[in-house]
C-alpha cells in the first residue's frame, strides 16, 4: 500500500470518528451552530401542538391546556380583587341571584312552572305501564322539620385562603375560599357566555379584561408552568360562543396578541368545535352551560348561521329553583342564603347529587349530606324528598319555573352593527354586491371591474384596488376558509336571498323594510323562555333543506354540564320525538341524543374539539399572527375565521 492510500484510508477512518462524535453531542444536548436552512420560510413553519395553548372560557368554569393534553385545566372562572383603599365597601358579582327574580309576578309564574312540570310528571307513563304518583312536599316538609344536624366533628378542617402576606389578587379555588371578612371584592368576569359588564366595581369593559387576563395568565404560569415571557413562542385557540358579540372578541383577541403576547391566535365557536371533540361530521349541538344554553346545526363544520339560538338559563337556575323546592320540603339546613358563595357551592353539590329525569324513582326517599365550612364544626344532616329531586331539571323544560320576569331570554344571530375599524364589513358587501351584479350585465362594465385600479363608482377607490375584491366573498363564508371547505350554508350577503338582484337604491329599501320585519320577529320571539325541546325543534326546523333537518334529528349532541343528570338522554329523546312534526317522524329513520359520545366528559368536549383543531392541516390558514393583527386589527378575523364574521 502506498503512503498516499495510507492517508486516505486515515482520512477516512477520522472522518467516521467525527460522525460518531456528532452522534454522542447530539444524544447528549451539546448544541452545535446549525447551517440556515435550504427551505423557504413558508414550508419551515411546522407548528407543534405542545405550544398550542386551548383556551375555553366559561361563565362558570375555565378550562385551559395545552393541545396535547388529555384533559383541560378547570378552575373556577373567579378572581377576589384586594381593595385599595381601606373602608371600601365589599362588592361580590352575584352566582346564583339574578335580575328579574323578585318582581311581583316572579312567584305567581314559578307556581304556574311547578303545575305544568306536575301535569308532565303524571302524564309520562313509567317503564312498567303504571302511572307515577304524585308526591306532595307536605309529606317530605313532616319529616325535614324534626331534623337537627348530628356533629361529625368538632373542626371542618376546611379553611378561608389565607390573605395575611396581602396578595393583590387570588384566582379559582383560593377566591372562593376568601373570608367575607376580607378587603377583597369578588369578580365573575363572564356571565350567560359574554363578558360581565355592569354599573358596579370592577364592571367596566377595562376592568373585566384585566380580570380576564390575569386569571388566564396565572392559570398558564402555575398549572401549565409556562413563564409568561415565552408566551412569544406559543399559540392560542380560543373557543367562543355560537352567537358572539363582536366588540367582545375583537378585544379578548387584542389582550391576547398584544398584552399576554401570544405568536398567533385562531377564533373558533364552541359548537363547531363540540362536534370536532366528538367525533361527528353534523350534529345539533346542544350546550347547557351554567349559565346559558347554546343551541346551533353544525354541517361539515359549519355552523348555520339562522339555525343559532341562545336561552338565557342554565345549570344555576336549575340550582336555584331546586333550593326553592327544598324550602318548600323544610329544608333541615335553614341557615342556607343564595348570596352566600359556600352555601351555593353546597347547593350545586345536592342538585348534581340528588336531581334526576329518570321517571322510575318514584315516592319519598331518604338522603343525607354534609356541610364543612371555615370555622365551623362539620355536620351531618338527613333529608327526605319526592318528587323536588325531578322537578327541579324539568324546569329546563318549563322555564316558567324560574320565575325569571322581564328578561330577554332568548337571542338569536344579529347582523353585524357595522365596525369602523373594518371598511369591508357585511355592510359595505351587501350596497357593493349588487352593484357588482348589475354592472356585469354587461361586458363593458366587466372591462372596468378587471382593470387595474378601477374602482366600482368610485367606492374602492378610497378602500384600495379591485385586487382586494377576491378576498371579499371568502370572508362572507363563500370561500374555503378552514375546515369545511365553502361554508354554503353561512353565505348571507344580503338578508335575502333576492336582495343581489336588486338595485343600489333599493337595497336601502330593502334592508330596511327586513330589518323591521325581523325586529317584529325578535321582539316577540325574545321575551318567551322557550322550553329545551322546543329551542332544539326550533334550531333544527331553521335549516334549509330536509336532508339537513334529517341530518340533524338523527344526531342531536348534548354538551355542556348542565344536563348530567341520570336520564336525561332517554326524557329528552322521548320529548323530541313526541313533539317532532309528523311530516318528519315519517322521514327520520331514527332519532338520536348523544350525551357522552366515546364516553367522554361532556363538560369537556368542547375543548377537545379546539385542541384537536390545533392538529388539522386544514387550520394552518386560520392562524391570524400578532404581526397581522397589529397591522390590520379586526379586519384579520373577517378574513381568517372560520365562520362568517
Amino acid at each position: 500500500m502506498t503512503q498516499a492510500e495510507k492517508e486516505q484510508d486515515n482520512g477516512k477512518e477520522k472522518e467516521k470518528e467525527r460522525d460518531k462524535e456528532r452522534e454522542k453531542e447530539q444524544q447528549r444536548g451539546v448544541k452545535r451552530p446549525i447551517a440556515p436552512p435550504a427551505i423557504p420560510e413558508p414550508l419551515q413553519e411546522q407548528i407543534q401542538s405542545n405550544f398550542v395553548v386551548v383556551i375555553h372560557p366559561g361563565s362558570r368554569t375555565l378550562r385551559i391546556g395545552r393541545a396535547t393534553d388529555t384533559l383541560p385545566v378547570t378552575i373556577p372562572h373567579v378572581i377576589a380583587r384586594r381593595h385599595k383603599q381601606s373602608g371600601q365597601p365589599r362588592h361580590e358579582d352575584a352566582w346564583l341571584l339574578r335580575e328579574g327574580l323578585n318582581k311581583p309576578e316572579s312567584n305567581e309564574q314559578r307556581q304556574n312552572g311547578l303545575k305544568m312540570v306536575d301535569q308532565a310528571i303524571w302524564s309520562k307513563k313509567m317503564s312498567n305501564g303504571v302511572r307515577r304518583t304524585p308526591v306532595s312536599a307536605e309529606q317530605a316538609r313532616a319529616y325535614n322539620c324534626q331534623i337537627r344536624p348530628a356533629v361529625l366533628d368538632s373542626s371542618s378542617r376546611v379553611k378561608w385562603t389565607n390573605t395575611s402576606h396581602h396578595p393583590p389578587y387570588l384566582v379559582g379555588e383560593e377566591a372562593l375560599y376568601v373570608n367575607p371578612s376580607d378587603c377583597y371584592n369578588i369578580h365573575w368576569p363572564m356571565v350567560r357566555g359574554q363578558l360581565n359588564l355592569h354599573a358596579g366595581p370592577g364592571g367596566s369593559l377595562t376592568a373585566v379584561l384585566a380580570d380576564l387576563e390575569v386569571i388566564w395568565s396565572h392559570v398558564i404560569q402555575k398549572h401549565l408552568e409556562i413563564p409568561l415571557k415565552d408566551l412569544k413562542y406559543y399559540r392560542c385557540i380560543l373557543l367562543v360562543p355560537d352567537i358572539y358579540n363582536r366588540q367582545h372578541i375583537k378585544e379578548v383577541v387584542n389582550m391576547l396578541l398584544l398584552n399576554m403576547g401570544f405568536s398567533a391566535i385562531i377564533v373558533h365557536q364552541e359548537s363547531v368545535c363540540a362536534t370536532f371533540g366528538s367525533g361527528l361530521s353534523s350534529a345539533c349541538v346542544v350546550d347547557v352551560g351554567d349559565q346559558k344554553t347554546s343551541l346551533c346545526c353544525v354541517e361539515d363544520g359549519v355552523s348555520h348561521r339562522n339555525s343559532r339560538l341562545c336561552l338565557a338559563y342554565g345549570g344555576s337556575d336549575v340550582t336555584r329553583t331546586f333550593f326553592w323546592l327544598l324550602q318548600r320540603a323544610a329544608f333541615p339546613y335553614r341557615e342556607c342564603q343564595l348570596s352566600n358563595r359556600l352555601d351555593c357551592q353546597l347547593l350545586q353539590h345536592l342538585k348534581e347529587t340528588f336531581c334526576h329525569l329518570d321517571q322510575d324513582i318514584s315516592g319519598l326517599q331518604d338522603h343525607e349530606f354534609q356541610t364543612r365550612f371555615p370555622d365551623a364544626p362539620a355536620l351531618l344532616y338527613q333529608i327526605r324528598l319526592g318528587d323536588e329531586k325531578l322537578q327541579a331539571p324539568m324546569g329546563l323544560f318549563y322555564p316558567t319555573t324560574f320565575g325569571i320576569v322581564g328578561q330577554k331570554m332568548t337571542s338569536l344571530q344579529y347582523r353585524s352593527q357595522g365596525d369602523s375599524e373594518d371598511p369591508h364589513d357585511e355592510h359595505y358587501l351587501l350596497a357593493t354586491q349588487s352593484k357588482q351584479d348589475q354592472s356585469s350585465k354587461t361586458s363593458a362594465d366587466r372591462k372596468a371591474m378587471s382593470r387595474p385600479g378601477g374602482g366600482l363608482d368610485g367606492e374602492m377607490s378610497s378602500q384600495g384596488g379591485v385586487g382586494e375584491l377576491s378576498d371579499l366573498p371568502r370572508g362572507c363564508g363563500s370561500g374555503s376558509s378552514g375546515i369545511g371547505g365553502g361554508s354554503h350554508g353561512e353565505m348571507e350577503l344580503g338578508p335575502s336571498q333576492g336582495e343581489c338582484l336588486m338595485g343600489a337604491g333599493e337595497v336601502e329599501e330593502a334592508v330596511s323594510a327586513h330589518f323591521s320585519r325581523k325586529t317584529a320577529i325578535m321582539s316577540q320571539f325574545e321575551s318567551k323562555a322557550l322550553g329545551l325541546d322546543k329551542a332544539i325543534l326550533h334550531s333544527i326546523d331553521c335549516c334549509a333543506s330536509d336532508e339537513t333537518k334529517r341530518k340533524m334529528y338523527s344526531s342531536i349532541l348534548v354538551v355542556g354540564g348542565g344536563l348530567m343528570f341520570h336520564g336525561a338522554q332517554e326524557f329528552l329523546l322521548h320529548r323530541i320525538i313526541n313533539k317532532m312534526p309528523p311530516s318528519f317522524r315519517r322521514l327520520v329513520d331514527n332519532v338520536e341524543v348523544i350525551t357522552r359520545p366515546k364516553d367522554m366528559d361532556p363538560q369537556q368536549i368542547s375543548w377537545k374539539g379546539g385542541a384537536v383543531l390545533a392538529c388539522l392541516d386544514t387550520t394552518q390558514e386560520m392562524w391570524i399572527h400578532q404581526r397581522e393583527w397589529q397591522r390590520f386589527g379586526v379586519r384579520m378575523l373577517r378574513e381568517r375565521a372560520a365562520f362568517v364574521w
